[in-house]
């Protein structure tokens, strides 16, 4: 990745439009023709962007769309108040006041953040309360190829595993509701919905799917359902399959075959945390990751990976794609470090032309769709002999938490590109101390107007320089403002959030984190039995 933004690249990128800002309001550019993206272009190196080439644009909430001319008048600077705007808009935070058995819940907190490089936003995360378990699900979902396979799974898969862990007889409950027409137990309760849905009309469809799985885990008479990490396990492959046979069924509703179609022709990767008390598990397929921050005894802080990349050069996955094909393919089944030679992650939702028969994707697209219209990629790589060569089965990791476990990071490929485990894990950190540091301790001192007035102009004065109060806002800022020495640069941070949409893509990823604080008081009870 450049350290630097060549003003050549932002000065000729005028004429096709490039971001300004007049008189503080947000104008950005508009890429005329996203049917230039292609499936080599969402795949990349390691310390490089997914692609070489823009796929995509930046998009906010409450900015309008500009398409520039030679005439326009470009400002490539931006304020430390826009700067701190703009990295700020898609923060969400929330406490954790649930007690579990009289005990305070093990998570005490959450906060979360996603910055935007594509238009819209390929990137999707989810929070929510599995409510027949108490435990409670962190999911970050990180898109390729368009935006609606992550979207379908940011929806729908926390239902699935929510599902899988009932019991008989709540199944047998939620079954008779449906048989006799009446409302539904309450399953999830949302703390961060994944984003808009654009499934509304046709969650109808969603439910029968997941109605059918539930019958058959009545079938199987589990009296307790199945363990967390079996549902989760069959909960992501349950979910792929599902999509994978929604565009195969006869459906004459053409919004529902249409959204099919991209669910199934796009894709995502996937992690998502279970934590139930002192039991913490994760399941990952793809490229993102989570890890733990741990403050060991005598005070020094580590880091505790959790999760391992699904690509080429994960050396047990290498072996695992060899093992599933022929002999004959070893040379063709990673080229370029990429799956296929066309995508970097070896395991995703979605993504059917990398699972499907050639016959069955032809018999498919002829039924008529408008691919061109839809975004639909029709492309068959080179030496595509035994399919499936992509699958969504997760990798599960399980951690019982203990008081030295202080937080969880997940955050998709977009933050791992440019730092490393051990760098998040010390911002963090950084970011705990500041904001005890900066805390007034309004009981020592009287808390008047007068003194509120004074801070908040401190506060104001600071402008770039003032502290994040959300720690996934930190590591965004230092992932995208961080120079090659591990420097913080203002004009750096300024110019990627200024890059016009046909640049933005080339120098970062879309970004989602969210930062999970543990609270070791309550871990610590359950060790005493408390």
């Amino acid at each position: 990745m450049p350290s630097t933004l060549p003003f050549w690249i932002l000065k000729n990128s005028a004429r096709s439009g490039i971001a300004t800002l007049q008189g503080g309001k947000r104008l950005y550019s508009r890429w005329a023709s996203r049917n230039e993206a292609r499936w080599r272009l969402f795949s990349y190196l390691p310390g490089t962007r997914k692609s070489s080439v823009p796929c995509s644009g930046f998009a906010l909430q409450k900015a309008s769309r500009h398409t520039s001319t030679e005439e326009d008048d470009f400002q490539l600077q931006l304020s430390p108040q826009q700067v701190n705007e703009v990295l700020r808009a898609g923060e969400s935070a929330h406490k954790i006041l649930d007690l579990v058995s009289g005990v305070p819940n093990s998570v005490l907190r959450f906060e979360s953040n996603q910055l935007a490089a594509n238009s819209p936003v390929e990137d999707r995360r989810g929070i929510a309360t599995c409510l027949q378990t108490n435990g409670l699900m962190f999911g970050i979902f990180d898109g390729h190829g368009g935006h609606a396979c992550a979207q379908a799974v940011s929806e729908r898969l926390f239902y699935y595993v929510a599902v899988s862990l009932m019991s008989q007889q709540t199944l047998e409950r939620m079954e008779g509701a449906v048989e006799s027409m009446k409302p539904l137990l309450p399953i999830l309760h949302w703390l961060k919905r994944p984003g808009d849905s654009i499934y509304k009309d046709v969650t109808s469809v969603h439910l029968d799917h997941l109605r059918v799985y539930w019958q058959e885990l009545l079938d199987l008479h589990m009296e307790m359902g199945l363990n967390i990490k079996e549902a989760l396990t069959h909960s992501f492959q349950r979910l792929d399959s599902d999509i994978s046979l929604e565009v195969q069924a006869p459906l004459e509703d053409e919004m529902t075959r249409n959204l099919s179609l991209q669910v199934a022709f796009s894709g995502a990767t996937a992690c998502m945390a279970h934590v139930d008390g002192v039991h913490l598990h994760v399941a990952n397929a793809g490229d993102c990751r989570a890890i733990l921050g741990v403050q060991e005894d005598n005070g020094m802080w580590s880091c505790l990976p959790l999760t391992c990349d699904h690509n080429a050069w994960n050396p047990a996955e290498l072996s695992r794609l060899k093992r599933e094909h022929p002999e004959s393919e070893d040379r063709t089944v990673i080229m370029d470090h990429r799956l296929l030679g066309v995508l970097m992650p070896c395991r995703a939702f979605g993504d059917v032309q990398l699972k499907w028969s050639k016959e069955l994707q032809h018999s498919v697209l002829e039924r008529g769709f408008d691919t061109e219209a839809l975004n639909i990629y029709q492309f068959t790589p080179p030496h595509y002999y035994t399919p499936p060569y992509l699958t969504a089965k997760p990798e599960v990791t399980y951690h019982r938490l203990r008081p030295q476990d202080k937080f969880l990071v997940l955050a998709s490929d977009g933050l791992w590109d440019v730092l490393g485990n051990e760098e998040v894990v010390r911002l963090v950190v950084e970011h705990l101390a500041e904001a005890g540091r900066h805390k007034p301790d309004l009981a020592q001192r009287p808390a008047n107007l007068g003194l509120m007035q004074s801070l908040l102009l401190q506060r104001k004065a600071q402008g770039l320089h003032a502290a994040d109060q959300n720690a996934a806002t930190r590591l965004i800022r230092h992932a995208i403002g961080t120079n090659e020495y591990g420097e913080m640069e203002p004009e750096r941070l300024t110019a990627m959030l200024t890059l016009p949409e046909d640049l933005a893509r080339m120098y970062r990823d879309d970004i989602t984190v969210t930062v999970v604080y543990f609270n070791s008081d309550s871990i610590d009870a359950y060790y005493r039995g408390g």
